[in-house]
């Protein structure tokens, strides 16, 4: 005789946290009319990544003081209020809202961008694979500076949209 049980066990989530000395975060934007690209990094982040029965989740919290292009002058004046405006929102975080696989190592990911007290809607592809007992995510999306409320600077030099880049190392949390 088999007993079935009224109480239905739900696996639990497995939860994959970012590894900060193997994962970066990039940005790149257009300037000068388009005729040079700015490219930068972020130095600061925190994230996970948690796969569950009731759907997957995405999570990347960056520090928005960490920003560097090699132009110490230029990255101050992202830092201020035209820009970023790091002082009153410390934090540029990306969390998804929808994570759905599309094929053999493919997501597509689904989420909102939040950055100098705005948001902005994001969907693009990510790719996913196993390595050594760790995940690595890696994407690319481009998002508008102008939707988060940023400057296109003097006349208008800086082109949008911003490309984004993030290759994340996740360590397997217990």
């Amino acid at each position: 005789m088999t007993i079935i049980s009224s109480e239905t066990k739900t696996a639990a989530p497995t939860r994959w946290t970012v590894d900060p000395a193997a994962t970066s975060v990039d940005f790149a934007v257009k300037t000068f009319w388009g005729l040079m690209t700015v490219r930068g990094r972020f130095d600061r982040f925190d994230g996970f990544y948690e796969a569950g029965p009731d759907g997957d989740t995405i999570e990347l919290t960056i520090d928005a003081d960490s920003l560097d292009t090699g132009n110490a002058t230029r990255d101050e004046h992202l830092r201020s209020d035209a820009f970023f405006h790091s002082e009153e929102h410390p934090q540029v975080r990306f969390t998804s809202t929808r994570v759905a696989p599309l094929a053999d190592g493919v997501l597509v990911v689904e989420g909102r961008l939040e950055a100098a007290g705005r948001s902005a809607l994001l969907k693009f592809p990510a790719t996913e694979r196993s390595l050594e007992g760790e995940l690595e995510l890696e994407a690319t999306t481009t998002v508008d500076q102008r939707e988060l409320g940023m400057s296109s600077g003097q006349l208008g030099m800086i082109r949008g949209p911003a490309t984004l880049h993030v290759r994340a190392r996740l360590k397997r949390s217990e």
